[in-house]
């Protein structure tokens, strides 16, 4: 059976692991969403990983989701990510930064502008703003010669991640947020060519796509997908269909991994795994969900034909979990407190593994 520690060609990149980071919302960043010293040393800390999936990094100001996040779309915010993937590589690391755009999940607080959307449909629950959290507001809906220009977005902020010292991108396809929203039948109900049948809901997650590879390259391009997920108030029907005729367009484009978290049955993934002819990244535990993925998870998606396992809240709080992993060592708890409490408190404090004397 294949194992955990086995190399893995991924594109041009060779991971000595199985083992990805996943993409984790820590809320670090500096103002106007800069990356920060702290951040380079808590991706650094983490660099035994096969490879890092960056939290979400939006893609242009109305993109943004919460306070504390961090940007690729301007000129400032690629400088201060420069040092973060060099210390990556200093310690053998790759890392991929995942673009997320959060649609509708979003605040005018928090970016000065409305929140754009598929439809006039507000998300289901309370946002986070600079003066805490408060109810999500009706997005405005994008005009049909919009659309493109956010699809677009994505690729204009994977040109910038590479120029970041990035060794690819991931676009956040998943949870709720705007490739999401499109892929939805209760948040898109769009009557023109992005919206109401499959081949059109899934017509905006593909020319994200595609105008991502284009710009720089299949082989640094991945995507993450929440099949059947009903985070912020997402509901998608025919989700078999959907997921499907997705996949089947993307195949051709030769990307670098299409990543998958367990939000639908196991039937239904295993169906999806048989679709895609490509790397398939698999995220064993669903996100806040009540327990952390640990090596048997890893395992049993190996041995369902999954290339490579993320890891989310076990990376959090085991820098070295790797290792752990490797040797059998117990995974440290993470405290949720400090998940979005900013500060190097829950972040840089979480110590590598003790042994005693």
């Amino acid at each position: 059976m294949t194992s955990l520690f086995e190399r893995y060609r991924l594109g041009n990149l060779t991971l000595p692991n199985r083992v990805v980071m996943a993409p984790m919302t820590r809320v670090r960043a500096a103002a106007g969403g800069l990356a920060t010293p702290s951040m380079a040393t808590y991706y650094a800390q983490r660099a035994t990983a096969g490879l890092i999936v960056s939290e979400g990094v939006q893609p242009s100001l109305v993109g943004q989701s919460n306070p504390g996040t961090p940007g690729l779309h301007t000129d400032e915010q690629v400088e201060s990510w420069k040092p973060v993937t060099a210390a990556v590589h200093a310690n053998g690391g790759r890392i991929f930064a995942q673009l997320m755009h959060g649609g509708r999940v979003s605040h005018p607080s928090t970016t000065g502008v409305q929140p754009v959307g598929p439809s006039a449909v507000p998300a289901v629950g309370d946002v986070f703003t600079p003066t805490g959290p408060r109810p999500t507001p009706v997005p405005r809906a994008l005009e049909e010669s919009e659309v493109p220009e956010h699809a677009g977005s994505y690729a204009e902020a994977a040109r910038r991640a590479v120029v970041a010292g990035f060794d690819g991108v991931e676009l956040h396809g998943a949870n709720g947020y705007m490739i999401s929203q499109f892929l939805s039948s209760n948040a898109n109900l769009r009557t023109d060519s992005y919206g109401g049948s499959v081949a059109n809901r899934i017509r905006f997650a593909v020319e994200a796509v595609t105008a991502t590879a284009d710009a720089v390259g299949a082989e640094r391009t991945g995507i993450r997908l929440s099949p059947g997920g009903l985070f912020w108030g997402v509901e998608e029907t025919e989700v078999r269909e959907l997921y499907t005729a997705l996949l089947t367009e993307l195949a051709p484009i030769g990307l670098a991994y299409v990543h998958l978290e367990a939000t639908a049955d196991e039937e239904l993934l295993l169906e999806l795994r048989r679709v895609w002819p490509g790397t398939l990244v698999m995220n064993p535990t669903l996100p806040m969900g009540p327990k952390q993925t640990g090596r048997d998870d890893a395992d049993h998606w190996l041995g369902q034909g999954a290339d490579l396992i993320s890891f989310g809240r076990s990376f959090v709080s085991n820098p070295d979990l790797v290792e752990r992993l490797r040797t059998g060592l117990p995974i440290a708890p993470v405290d949720e407190a400090d998940f979005y409490q900013g500060g190097d408190r829950g972040y840089l404090t979480y110590p590598a593994y003790q042994h005693s004397a």
